[in-house]
């Protein structure tokens, strides 16, 4: 177990696996059971019909794909959220912490001006890698984020 006081060395990415997995292997299942689909339609389908049955194909893995990029990223300059449709970008500061409560999907980010974030590529249901990869983030946070102490 990550011990929360050293941060783990920069860059670093947290991406889910299993949320991975699914969302890239039914694209894959999708895009080929569309072109076999396509490739065995009868004959009163025509080009266009077929065509369309692909599109359709890709266009479900093109979904897909967005849940499969799933990430949070954290370098020197601060941290990347992608979540399925928007990608937010915190500069340490900008970053005050972070949180999964208990039976919550993905872990919270606490901002700067009162406004919260989800970060979809830390997964809860993924128990021992979530609470690491939120202990490595809090660290981070935690080093970067705040001002040194002025004595």
């Amino acid at each position: 177990m990550f011990d929360g006081e050293t941060p783990p060395a920069l860059p670093v990415v947290w991406r889910p696996r299993r949320a991975r997995m699914l969302a890239y292997g039914f694209a894959a299942v999708m895009v080929v059971g569309s072109i076999l689909l396509a490739v065995v339609l009868p004959p009163p389908f025509k080009v266009p019909d077929r065509i369309g049955v692909v599109v359709f194909g890709f266009a479900v893995a093109g979904i897909l794909h967005m849940l499969g990029r799933l990430r949070v990223q954290a370098d020197e300059r601060g941290v990347t959220v992608v979540n399925a449709v928007r990608v937010h970008r915190y500069e340490w500061a900008e970053v005050l912490g972070v949180a999964l409560p208990e039976g919550e999907p993905w872990p919270r980010l606490d901002l700067a001006d009162g406004s919260s974030v989800g970060a979809m590529g830390i997964q809860g249901a993924e128990k021992e890698r979530s609470r690491r990869a939120v202990a490595e983030l809090r660290a981070l946070i935690h080093h970067y984020g705040e001002a040194p102490d002025r004595r």
